[in-house]
């Protein structure tokens, strides 16, 4: 909602290196400047920033943008709460809204004047589908203050009104149609597509109805500040206990983790994660003074997720109930973790006393008590191989090698060569056989035998000149008027690189004002939701390590003439792949020019 034009001022006017040192210290390193990554925890700087093209790049977890995303993640700002600081930083002014949010209902809970949500659009944005949310989510808080239930119920679960606050809590009211008072034109065609498709209504034939009715509303944000969904928890018996929003274009429950925005800065202070299961687990740890705590989404934790929490923090807690359900939920998440490991991770499993949850625990017990709980922690390695052992007879020969069979493919999946050799010895112990024997059993030897050498090898890759030109296009995007459009025609863009440089091309073509002058930052740091955005930010990194007195525009020729060179190569052999009386005249002539090169 703020104009591009302004993005590209402000960031033209900040200094990256300037903006980051003002938070975490960098020292220069050559060309650019380094630290160690605050996003995850390291020792050895792995996080570069370059003054010259205004990003940074983390070679340790891949964080990767500009000073506004930097700012994000580091203080867990919205995006406009981060252009809004750094505006100020530079001295400029905020630009008007340039999208008129909807007026919510009064405090007698009619409806006050406003401005049409939906313009008369052909096509609904995702400008649009966020900005429902969030005026829904301004419904909710206000409803929360007219409903002396919901707020009774909240006291009773002992939350205090500041802690409601900050986690934006609301109030679905009963009625079947309640959400009409935020949105006016709530049955028109284009403002119940927006609902549905963000999954506030359901629309069954002739008939439209709100989703979450009477109960308590808990935001879910993703990992830019964004509203994407919502968490329902029914006040009076019920069910289900709790309602999520479903899968939508903006949400993937197996994608996002509860209050992990908010919580980023303290993990990182914390060096560790907590991982509960229920929305009011985090709220009340987080009253208590745990902020470092996130929840699923009513799913077990996906290998996704896992991911997305190691890259904050080498120290992951999980926190469940002591019950089978716990316990299978515990499980669920080692298996999805496995893969994910290395020699400098940890992953501990916390199960609570019977009858009791994280948040009636702390509210009990306080703080102090709950973290000592945590030094508690059942490590991966020991809680593994106690529940393998439960149902296994380990004094008979058929009992050692059942427990050899269900571990072998557990540890095919780890890559920690510490990890497994650990893992080998403790197995060697339970089992009575020798480690050598099962290492051979369960096939691990290519992985503890791997030299460093090899891993050089397999980490060496060959730069194609697709990502050539990839580079040299984000590195001076005015070079795009120097490009041989013929080489796009061949592109596959079902293979990474070819779809990437068709996409950069194509996101270059839409937005040209970005070439006509020279850029002092990544063309990158405009766009989010381009296609293969994650492989160019990993391919625009790699310009960190070039020499300065690379020539740009020999490199980007050549990488040219060299694809010129492999797509004749290629036609080449499909043309003698042919016998002469099958080739048309055409395709004579098209072999002979070929082979004049």
């Amino acid at each position: 909602m703020i104009p591009q034009s302004f993005i590209l001022d402000l960031l033209n006017r900040i200094d990256i290196v300037d903006a980051i040192d003002r938070y975490i210290p960098l020292k220069k390193a050559g060309a650019n400047f380094i630290a160690c990554c605050p996003f995850h925890n390291e020792k050895t700087p792995s996080f570069t920033v370059s003054q010259s093209k205004q990003f940074y790049h983390c070679f340790g977890c891949g964080a990767h943008g500009n000073a506004i995303s930097f700012l994000m993640e580091y203080s867990g700002l919205s995006f406009t709460d981060a252009v809004s600081q750094l505006a100020e930083y530079a001295g400029m002014q905020m630009p008007v809204p340039m999208a008129v949010p909807m007026s919510l209902p009064d405090s007698n809970g009619g409806s006050g004047s406003s401005e049409e949500f939906v313009q008369n659009q052909a096509d609904i944005s995702t400008q649009d589908l966020n900005q429902a949310l969030q005026v829904a989510a301004q419904f909710y808080k206000s409803q929360l203050k007219l409903s002396q239930k919901a707020i009774d119920y909240l006291k009773k679960r002992g939350l205090s009104g500041k802690t409601a606050a900050r986690f934006g809590i609301g109030y679905a009211p009963a009625g079947w149609q309640g959400l009409s008072a935020a949105f006016p034109d709530y049955k028109s065609e284009q403002t119940r597509s927006i609902l549905q498709q963000v999954g506030l209504v359901i629309v069954d034939e002739d008939k439209q109805y709100d989703r979450f009715r009477d109960r308590i509303m808990f935001p879910i944000v993703n990992l830019k500040g964004y509203i994407i969904g919502f968490g329902g928890r029914v006040i009076e018996p019920g069910e289900p206990k709790y309602l999520n929003s479903p899968e939508t274009v903006l949400f993937g429950k197996g994608r996002e983790l509860y209050h992990l925005f908010s919580a980023r800065r303290a993990i990182r202070e914390a060096d560790r994660v907590i991982v509960v299961e229920g929305y009011m687990d985090v709220i009340a740890l987080s009253q208590h003074g745990i902020d470092y705590v996130v929840a699923t989404l009513g799913t077990a934790i996906t290998s996704f997720q896992i991911q997305r929490l190691m890259r904050q923090t080498d120290n992951i807690i999980f926190c469940f109930d002591g019950d089978n359900a716990g316990r299978k939920a515990a499980w669920r998440a080692l298996e999805n973790s496995l893969e994910f490991l290395s020699d400098n991770k940890y992953l501990g499993f916390l199960f609570l006393p019977e009858g009791e949850d994280p948040d009636s625990y702390v509210s009990r017990n306080g703080k102090e008590l709950f973290e000592q709980q945590l030094t508690l922690a059942t490590p991966l390695s020991e809680f593994m191989f106690k529940e393998l052992c439960l149902d296994i007879n380990l004094q008979t020969s058929e009992g050692k090698a059942r427990l050899i069979h269900q571990t072998k493919p557990l540890l095919q999946q780890i890559k920690a060569p510490a990890l497994v050799s650990i893992l080998l010895k403790r197995l060697e112990e339970l089992s009575g056989i020798n480690q050598n024997q099962v290492v051979g059993l369960m096939q691990l030897k290519p992985l503890l035998k791997k030299t460093n050498t090899q891993q050089g090898h397999l980490a060496r890759q060959l730069i194609t000149p697709y990502r050539r030109i990839i580079m040299m296009l984000l590195c001076r995007p005015s070079y795009l008027e120097k490009l041989d459009r013929e080489l796009l025609v061949e592109c596959d863009e079902t293979k990474q690189e070819q779809g990437a440089l068709k996409a950069l091309v194509d996101l270059l073509d839409k937005n040209l004002h970005l070439i006509e002058s020279p850029l002092t930052h990544s063309v990158l740091t405009y766009f989010n939701d381009i296609p293969h955005k994650a492989l160019l930010e990993s391919i625009e990194s790699e310009v960190l390590k070039w020499d300065d007195a690379i020539d740009l525009e020999v490199e980007f020729m050549g990488a040219q003439q060299l694809l010129q060179q492999v797509q004749r190569n290629k036609r080449m052999t499909e043309l003698h792949s042919k016998s002469l009386a099958q080739l048309t005249d055409e395709e004579k002539r098209e072999l002979q020019q070929l082979t004049s090169f």
